[in-house]
């Protein structure tokens, strides 16, 4: 049976995971048709591209808003790919982090799979609350973006997903993730599940990992998850509601049950997204499991660290 094994050593995002799918030899053209089955490929870009982290190479994958911003990178690169999508994103992933996030644009991009550049580097640092995080303290990844991020309910996001086309097994396990969210959410802000309100999980970027990541899953035909404990860094945060101590309230909550790491990075490692991916996927939190490695994958963050790489590494095997 395959399994697949998260090695989440330093911290985990939507955008991340999906980037070590990638990397580890899911299909990204099949990953943009298969969202378009979500209706709404005019408010988004996809972009993925090979760059070196700490001297790893990684696959760095983005959500890009097609609207807001033109890329701000005059990247040199050597295999530039640009899908011509009319997406749009809306940053909104459970957070808002308007962090320092920028991509690591100065790094050696191999191979730059940019669907039509006028993207926004996307987050995916997504605190499902609105968190505009306006520190320092970016997510494993670092996207700039000025998001016009839309709020979605609950509910809006439960329909555009079962109203899709997509898979049956995509559908359960893209509801699945949304549901530990919203049910973080609902506690932290004392509303039941269809009285929130997704200001930034809601947005298209935190809806693209999400679906995205069910849809990879289920192409690697993978069977059985098992993840490394959760690192969730430290120091604190800027969110609307005031300076909050990191893991985000959010965060926290989704990460109930699940055995975390502190860590003496004083950085948000881990994401409200990647916690709930984590979180529902993993069937068991261990060691890496006995298996014959089929193949590995990095994911790339945004952040640069001194002394380790920004990646989530992935192990396929059987």
């Amino acid at each position: 049976m395959k399994t697949l094994y998260i090695d989440c050593f330093s911290g985990i995002s939507g955008d991340m995971f999906i980037g070590a799918l990638i990397d580890a030899g899911a299909d990204p053209t099949l990953l943009e048709k298969e969202l378009k089955k979500l209706k709404f490929e005019d408010e988004y870009e996809l972009s993925w591209k090979k760059i070196v982290k700490n001297g790893i190479t990684s696959t760095k994958f983005d959500v890009l808003l097609a609207h807001d911003h033109q890329h701000e990178h005059d990247h040199h690169h050597e295999h530039d790919h640009h899908h011509e999508h009319d997406h749009h994103h809306e940053h909104d992933h459970d957070h808002h982090h308007e962090h320092d996030h920028h991509h690591e644009h100065e790094h050696h991009h191999e191979h730059d799979h940019h669907h039509k550049q006028d993207h926004h580097h996307k987050q995916d640092h997504h605190h499902e609350h609105e968190h505009h995080h306006e520190h320092d303290h970016h997510h494993g990844h670092d996207h700039h973006h000025g998001h016009h991020h839309h709020h979605r309910s609950y509910s809006d996001i439960v329909k555009m997903i079962e109203s899709s086309e997509l898979a049956a097994d995509v559908k359960e396990t893209s509801l699945r993730i949304f549901r530990k969210i919203g049910e973080a959410e609902g506690h932290i802000h004392g509303l039941p599940l269809e009285k929130v309100h997704f200001h930034e999980v809601g947005a298209v970027d935190s809806i693209i990992d999400i679906v995205g990541a069910a849809i990879l899953i289920h192409q690697l035909d993978i069977k059985h998850v098992k993840s490394s404990a959760i690192p969730v860094g430290t120091g604190r945060i800027h969110i609307d509601h005031g300076i909050y101590p990191v893991p985000a309230p959010a965060t926290l909550e989704v990460l109930k049950g699940v055995p975390i790491e502190q860590s003496d990075v004083r950085f948000e490692l881990t994401t409200p997204t990647g916690a709930a991916i984590a979180a529902v996927l993993a069937e068991e939190f261990c060691t890496i499991p006995s298996m014959e490695v089929k193949s590995i994958g990095y994911g790339a963050g945004t952040k640069t660290f001194k002394d380790r790489p920004n990646v989530l590494r992935v192990i396929i095997g059987e």
